[in-house]
């Protein structure tokens, strides 16, 4: 086993287990601990005791590795010792957790370097939903899977007849700006799906859900597994002008549709993102 697959196996194992606690949590009911950016955006109880399930677990497997969650933010430094970060999300669409629409999911990232989109390199990835028992993993280089079946991503597409997926803001007004842009897009292509799990979203054109997917304002959290996955499957995950993906922009789609998503984005203002 190499170095990047022992990586996978620990992200997809504690993922998994995270996924069964924070099902089992869903059952007995969900119970909100605070609000975050905004009122509507919340962390219910079964976050917190996700995350620092998965820290736990992270620390006696990799204990010289860093730590960034989205609760509870680093852990034994921003990079550890090893100059590896665990990167994590223990209830990625937690408003689709607390009114029980089953598009919620637990993404658990590894990368080396500073945990920052822009210039990490990302290792391996696990992406789990718990209600549909849907495992996507990948390792760099190593391809992208659902279930241990190998992913591609869907090439050739008209954009016409493309199902593009995205995520808006939990702030109001920059929702509305979104909102926006969107409007514009819509003639463009088949339809517009959200979601409201970046990690599914970007999962989903690893698997041929989604053809095309962008957004503004994600944290390394939201991305970095589903990033992986989706381009392990094929697609082209960039920012502007073939930069990497940040906190700013990410789009993913195979190459000439993503081009064209680019160019339309860029037609709408959104060279300068709104999140």
């Amino acid at each position: 086993m190499t170095g990047h697959e022992e990586l996978l196996q620990i992200a997809t194992d504690i993922a998994a287990e995270a996924g069964e606690l924070i099902l089992r949590r869903r059952r007995e009911g969900v119970e909100i601990a605070a609000s975050k950016s905004s009122v509507e955006d919340v962390v219910t109880r079964a976050d917190r005791e996700s995350e620092q399930f998965i820290r736990d677990r992270l620390i006696a497997a990799r204990p010289d590795d860093g730590f960034l969650g989205e609760e509870t933010g680093t852990e034994g430094g921003a990079t550890g010792t090893s100059g590896l970060t665990w990167v994590v999300d223990p209830i990625d669409g937690t408003v689709n957790y607390l009114y029980d629409i089953p598009a919620y999911a637990v993404s658990i990232g590894v990368v080396e370097g500073e945990p920052d989109p822009a210039t990490w390199t990302a290792l391996a990835g696990a992406v789990v939903n718990p209600v549909l028992g849907e495992h996507y993993t990948a390792s760099r280089g190593g391809g992208a899977r659902l279930n241990g079946r190998a992913l591609e991503v869907n090439r050739g597409v008209a954009p016409n007849v493309a199902l593009l997926g995205t995520g808006f803001s939990y702030t109001a007004s920059r929702r509305m700006e979104q909102a926006a842009v969107l409007g514009a897009l819509l003639g463009t292509f088949r339809d517009v799906r959200r979601i409201g799990s970046a990690a599914l979203d970007l999962c989903s054109v690893a698997s041929g859900r989604l053809d095309a997917y962008y957004e503004s304002g994600l944290k390394p959290w939201d991305q970095v597994a589903g990033a992986l996955i989706a381009a392990e499957a094929g697609a082209t995950v960039a920012g502007f002008d073939g930069a990497p993906a940040t906190t700013q922009l990410i789009m993913a789609a195979d190459a000439p549709l993503l081009a064209v998503l680019e160019r339309l984005l860029i037609e709408q203002g959104f060279a300068t993102p709104i999140g």
